[in-house]
C-alpha cells in the first residue's frame, strides 16, 4: 500500500469520528449553528431590518424571517452584486455563484469566505467515508475525473462569478493535482461537446480510477470512450473502481451504466449545490445521504403538501431537525453562513433514517404534476421506471414526464416521453407496469384513475440524442444543467417535441 493510500486512512478514520461527534447530538448542533450565524450577522442590513438582536430561540426566528425563494431575497441579492458591505453577511462575498433563473434571468448565490470550506470539505469528507468503511484506498493513486464546468470566471463589481463546478475548481487540494485531469486547459473549454471529445483524448491511455459527474453528462463521456475504444469503459480503465455522482437521481441510468462499463463499480451520492453542499452518502450499505448539521447552514422543513396548497408559505409549519419524520416531502429551507436567511432552495427531500439524519432527494417543488390534484413528484416517476424496467432488457438514455389536460380523443392522462437504447417488446404493457407501480405509490393517482378522470399513461418515444438536442437548444448542454424529471404544464414538452 503506496504513502498515499495509508495517510488516506488515517485521515478518514480521524473525520469519521468528528463526525461522529455531531451526528449523535444533532438538536444542539443545530441550535448552535443558528446562534452563531444570527450573532455574526446581527449587524448587517438583513439582521437589522429582522432584528436579529432580539431573536433568542427557533421560535423568535420564525416569526422575525419569513421563508423567501430568490425572487423574494432578490432585492437585498442586487446590493450585494452592486458592491455594498453587510448586507446579507458580514464584508462582500469572495465569489457569485451564477445560475439560470426563472422570472428574474440569471441568479446570484453567494460564495463567502466562511461557506467556500464547507464545499470543500464535503465532498474531501465523502471520499473519506467510503475510505473508512470499505477500506479500499489504492484508488487515490490513480488518475481522478471531474466532469464540470468552465474555471473561467467573470467579475461584477470587484466580485468574481462562474459555475459553482468551476469555482470549486481552483480549489483542488495540492495532494490531488498530479492525479486531476482533464487539464486546466481542456476544463476551460465552453463548449460541452468539444470538452468531452478533447477529455476523451486526454484520458483514453490514462489509469482512471475516479470518475465523478451528472449522470447523463458522464453517460455520454462514457459513450464517446466506447466509441473510440470499441471496448468497454472497464476494460479500458481496469482500475476504475467508484462513480461519484450528484444532482439527479441516478437509479434511472444505473443500468445503462452497468452496461457502458461492463461491470459494477461502487458508488458515492452527493448532494451539493450553489447554496451549500448538504449531505452525502456515507454508508454503502444504508439508503440515503447524510445530511450535514455542522457545516454552517440551519435546516428548516416544510411538509411539502402544505407548502404546494398554500398560497402563503408564513402559513406553513417550519419544522426543525428534532421534529422530522421518515418518509414525509419536506420542502428543504437553509439559513447559512453565506447570508441566506430562512432561503427555499427549491428541492424536497425525504429522511430514509434519524439516527443518524439521512435523506434522499425527491424532486423539485416547482417540478411536480398536480394537475387534477395528484401530487406526483420525481421520486415516484423514477421509482416507477425502475419497477417497470426490473428483471427486462430494457434500457433508457432520458426522459421526462407532462400532462396531457386536452387529448383530441378520451380522457387525459400523464404522458411519458422516453428516450431508449432497448426499448420494449410491447410498448403498451411497459406503459401499464409504470402506471401500475405510480398507483401503488400515490392514493391520488390511483383514485384519479379509478374514478376515470384521467386514463392510464401514455409514452412517447423521442428520437436518440433527442434529449441531448433539446439541452443544447436551450444552452444548457453539460455543466451542472439537468433535465427535469417532470412538469405541471407542457412548455418543455412542446419544444422538446419540435
Amino acid at each position: 500500500m503506496s504513502i498515499k493510500a495509508i495517510a488516506a486512512k488515517l485521515l478518514a478514520k480521524k473525520i469519521n469520528s468528528d463526525t461522529q461527534k455531531w451526528a449523535s447530538n444533532p438538536v444542539e448542533t443545530q441550535q448552535k449553528v443558528l446562534a452563531s450565524l444570527i450573532k455574526k450577522a446581527a449587524e448587517t442590513n438583513f439582521g437589522k431590518d429582522h432584528d436579529f438582536a432580539t431573536i433568542k430561540s427557533h421560535y423568535d426566528f420564525v416569526s422575525k424571517v419569513p421563508v423567501r425563494d430568490y425572487e423574494a431575497l432578490k432585492p437585498y441579492v442586487d446590493l450585494v452584486v452592486e458592491g455594498n458591505e453587510n448586507i446579507l453577511w458580514p464584508g462582500k462575498p469572495v465569489y457569485f455563484a451564477k445560475t439560470s433563473g426563472t422570472t428574474s434571468g440569471a441568479k446570484y448565490i453567494p460564495l463567502t469566505k466562511e461557506s467556500i470550506p464547507f464545499h470543500i470539505q464535503a465532498a474531501r469528507n465523502a471520499i473519506l467515508s467510503y475510505i473508512h468503511e470499505t477500506g479500499k484506498a489504492d484508488f487515490v493513486n490513480g488518475k481522478m475525473i471531474f466532469l464540470q464546468g468552465s474555471p473561467i470566471l467573470e467579475e461584477k463589481n470587484g466580485i468574481k462569478l462562474g459555475r459553482l463546478s468551476g469555482i470549486v475548481a481552483h480549489y483542488v487540494p495540492n495532494y490531488l493535482l498530479k492525479n486531476r485531469m482533464p487539464s486546466w486547459e481542456t476544463n476551460c473549454i465552453d463548449d460541452w461537446e468539444t470538452k468531452v471529445n478533447a477529455i476523451v483524448e486526454e484520458t483514453f491511455h490514462e489509469n482512471m480510477t475516479v470518475i465523478s459527474g451528472i449522470p447523463a453528462w458522464v453517460q455520454m463521456y462514457f459513450e464517446k470512450l466506447q466509441q473510440k475504444g470499441n471496448k468497454k469503459v472497464g476494460d479500458l480503465f481496469k482500475n476504475f473502481q467508484l462513480f461519484i455522482y450528484g444532482g439527479v437521481n441516478y437509479e434511472p441510468y444505473r443500468a445503462k451504466f452497468e452496461n457502458l462499463i461492463g461491470r459494477k463499480v461502487d458508488s458515492i451520492e452527493l448532494f451539493p449545490a450553489s447554496e451549500g453542499f448538504f449531505a452525502y452518502q456515507d454508508k454503502q450499505t444504508e439508503k440515503g445521504m447524510l445530511l450535514l448539521l455542522n457545516s454552517g447552514m440551519f435546516y428548516e422543513f416544510i411538509k411539502a403538501d402544505e407548502f404546494i396548497s398554500s398560497s402563503e408559505t408564513s402559513e406553513s409549519k417550519r419544522y426543525t431537525i428534532g421534529e422530522v419524520e421518515l418518509g414525509v416531502n419536506y420542502v428543504l429551507i437553509i439559513s447559512s453562513n453565506a447570508g441566506l436567511w430562512a432561503y427555499n432552495i427549491g428541492d424536497t427531500i425525504q429522511f430514509t433514517s434519524l439516527k443518524p439524519y439521512r435523506i434522499i432527494v425527491s424532486g423539485r417543488i416547482k417540478h411536480f404534476i398536480s394537475a387534477f390534484g395528484e401530487h406526483v413528484i420525481g421520486k415516484e416517476v423514477e421509482q416507477a421506471l425502475k419497477e417497470a424496467m426490473q428483471n427486462t432488457a430494457i434500457r433508457i438514455n432520458e426522459f421526462t414526464v407532462a400532462p396531457q389536460i386536452a387529448p383530441e380523443t378520451g380522457l387525459p392522462y400523464h404522458e411519458w416521453f422516453i428516450e431508449f437504447q432497448n426499448e420494449p417488446a410491447d410498448l403498451e404493457e411497459f406503459a401499464l407496469k409504470i402506471d401500475q407501480a405510480m398507483r401503488i405509490q400515490n392514493a391520488y393517482y390511483e383514485d384519479l384513475i379509478v374514478g376515470k378522470v384521467l386514463r392510464t399513461v401514455v409514452i412517447t418515444k423521442v428520437e436518440t440524442n433527442g434529449f441531448q438536442k433539446y439541452m443544447k437548444s436551450i444552452g444548457k448542454l453539460g455543466g451542472q444543467n439537468k433535465l427535469p424529471r417532470l412538469s405541471n404544464d407542457r412548455k418543455m414538452v412542446e419544444k422538446l417535441m419540435q
